[in-house]
């Protein structure tokens, strides 16, 4: 039996209170993102969801709720809690760019409890006005809970006289802090010898919290690619009991200079959690660093890799970096394809497998199965994987069930498909065997790829469904569905509109949560609940968000324009417009503030600046945006 198989199975069990008895017992908690530690985003005590009742005419919208922001983390849940003197029930929480928490009635959509920790950050305000978030920055990672000290964990981030990012013990009965917050901070030492801070205005807490081995641990990432002389990739991580720092932390990007000063190695992962196992080990992908593409470095820069670390963060156990060829990291940066967009997953133990697996992909749509005891496999340089498949770009993480044969299955999702992979542990090396494609899904216009969960009976035959939650087509529509497939027939059982996402610049990175006979989808503004109604019942509707101009503020004489990159010669690009028209642009003012993204010839971009005399556009600020013209607001 490979190490530590039967601890991490009781692991996934723990964090969804579903195995054994205890599912006929308890109703399901969901107490973490994508359901447990290893990140598989399978609830396997779901009885009352079932593919032919998700298909039929009584599956509808039950309630919703109206709720101050846009949601960027997934709902938790307590199957039977109290809160605020009421009776125990199923109770949803769910966290707001706002900084607000909100304790909803799982059933009726009522708002038993909110509380709001600090005014958020200001889109305004942020390095390069970066829009990938939204008008707010307030609690962007998804929180945890810990049932045995009856704690929720997350991480807020404040305007004050500067950003402050605190994190946080609550009670889930009062929401009221348990344990004094903590300003977070950190230091490290660069590779001259120099020390280098935690900066909170440089640093975004996007990948969701991880509770494991007594401590909380958060990875921070950058605002865009902005500020690249500045920000570098955290992982930091506090005693749960005492809110405390751990000694060690680690900072991805220690190299004190680089070819154009530009560091990141980010931890961001679309939202996707740092993963854990029961060895106590912690696990993560990284971003993109300088766009020369020649500072990757095993000990002072871990960009575009696969970290395994121990639960101390002392350093780094094993590590897995693509070496070579277009899908190797120097590829990878100079194309700005974050390894680091995609999320790990970690696998329950897989029969006939010698170790425990792990799956990982990114923007290049390459999904690789690891070794997840030794992510780099025995290898001292690169590391290796076990194997590898296609699976289109994913700016997004996969889930896993295990099926009525007994055989687990992984799920992905980059691109606008849905995918279904066997793991075939037969032959000298697991490899996953394409199953069947259940359909495909909104998005991919603007970041390729979606996020799923998977609800099941166990290894039930035939009740196993996949959910999704798709992203806006286009710049004007701002819908997005909830989808529900079958995943051994390969057909689609539902698809209707969930919530509204008014901010197109920014990425939709919504999972699904599938428990106790209902889904919650949590989206701009608003919750929806989804389930089994009655036959008379009339579907609930969804609040209208308030629509915000998220576009940069412009300067007096600055203008914005959107092209396609035909060609770049040093720091001056030649762009199409949407009509066909040619654009020069001269990217050096972007380039010596760090405010450029780096651009990648056949994509497109988003730049603010000024027109020269002779037409040639000088640009302040250059962001990535979708490839098709369909996803461009209108130049200004």
């Amino acid at each position: 039996m490979p190490k530590s198989q039967s601890g991490i199975l009781a692991l996934s069990c723990a964090a969804l209170l579903a195995c054994g008895s205890a599912q006929a017992a308890k109703p399901v908690d969901i107490l973490t993102y994508h359901f447990d530690n290893m990140r598989t985003g399978w609830n396997q005590g779901e009885k009352k969801l079932t593919p032919a009742n998700v298909k039929g005419r009584r599956f509808q919208m039950i309630a919703s709720t109206a709720l101050d922001d846009q949601v960027d983390a997934q709902p938790l849940i307590l199957g039977s809690q109290s809160v605020n003197g009421n009776s125990a029930r199923e109770v949803v929480y769910i966290a707001t760019e706002s900084n607000t928490i909100y304790a909803i009635d799982g059933n009726t959509g009522a708002v038993l409890l909110s509380k709001n920790f600090g005014n958020p950050v200001l889109r305004s305000s942020l390095p390069g006005q970066c829009t990938n978030g939204g008008p707010n920055l307030g609690i962007n990672a998804t929180p945890t809970i810990d049932p045995a000290t009856h704690t929720i964990y997350f991480i807020t981030y404040t305007q004050e006289a500067t950003p402050v990012y605190r994190i946080h013990a609550v009670d889930p009965s009062t929401l009221t802090d348990t344990i004094a917050p903590v300003v977070i901070s950190a230091s490290a030492k660069l590779s001259d010898g120099t020390t280098f801070l935690f900066n909170p205005h440089e640093a975004r807490n996007r990948a969701a919290l991880l509770l494991a081995n007594g401590n909380i641990y958060a990875g921070f990432a950058s605002f865009c690619d902005y500020d690249a002389d500045k920000s570098r990739g955290w992982v930091l991580g506090w005693n749960q009991a005492t809110l405390a720092p751990l000694a060690s932390n680690k900072l991805t990007d220690t190299l004190a200079t680089s070819s154009d000063d530009f560091f990141l190695s980010s931890i961001w992962m679309s939202g996707f959690g740092l993963a854990g196992s029961v060895a106590g080990d912690v696990y993560f992908i990284t971003g993109n660093s300088d766009y020369a593409g020649d500072s990757y470095n095993a000990k002072k820069n871990i960009a575009e890799s696969v970290v395994q670390m121990p639960s101390d963060l002392s350093k780094v156990k094993h590590l897995y970096t693509p070496i070579g060829g277009p899908d190797g990291w120097a590829a990878l940066d100079q194309s700005d394809l974050d390894f680091g967009a995609g999320g790990i997953m970690l696998l329950p133990p897989q029969a006939g497998a010698a170790t425990n697996l792990a799956i990982a992909t990114g923007k290049v749509g390459v999904t690789y199965v690891f070794n997840a005891d030794d992510i780099s496999n025995g290898k001292k340089k690169g590391g290796e994987p076990l194997s590898q498949v296609t699976s289109d770009a994913c700016w997004c993480g996969p889930s896993y069930f295990k099926d009525s044969d007994g055989t687990g299955r992984v799920v992905t999702s980059g691109g606008q498909n849905l995918k279904v992979w066997k793991v075939d542990t037969s032959g000298a090396n697991p490899v996953l065997d394409f199953v069947n494609q259940p359909g495909t899904v909104e998005g991919g216009v603007f970041f390729p790829g979606f996020f799923t969960s998977v609800s099941s009976n166990g290894t039930k035959a035939g009740s196993a469904i996949v959910w999704a939650v798709g992203r806006p087509t286009d710049f004007s529509q701002e819908i997005l569905k909830l989808h529900a497939f079958d995943p051994d027939k390969g057909t689609e059982l539902f698809s209707a509109v969930t919530g509204s996402w008014v901010n197109s610049f920014g990425d939709s990175n919504t999972v699904p949560v599938a428990a106790n006979g209902k889904v919650y989808v949590a989206t701009v503004q608003s919750l929806a609940i989804w389930g089994i109604a009655s036959a008379d019942a009339k579907p609930a509707t969804l609040p209208v968000p308030k629509r915000v101009d998220l576009r940069i503020v412009l300067a007096p004489g600055q203008h914005e324009v959107h092209a396609t990159v035909r060609k770049i010669d040093g720091k001056v690009l030649t762009a199409e417009r949407r009509d066909g028209t040619t654009l020069v642009i001269d990217t050096t003012r972007a380039a010596t503030n760090y405010k450029m993204a780096p651009p990648s010839a056949g994509h497109a971009l988003d730049a603010v600046g000024t027109f020269d005399a002779d037409g040639t556009f000088k640009a302040d600020i250059v962001n990535h945006l979708g490839d098709s013209p369909q996803a461009w607001p209108a130049d200004r």
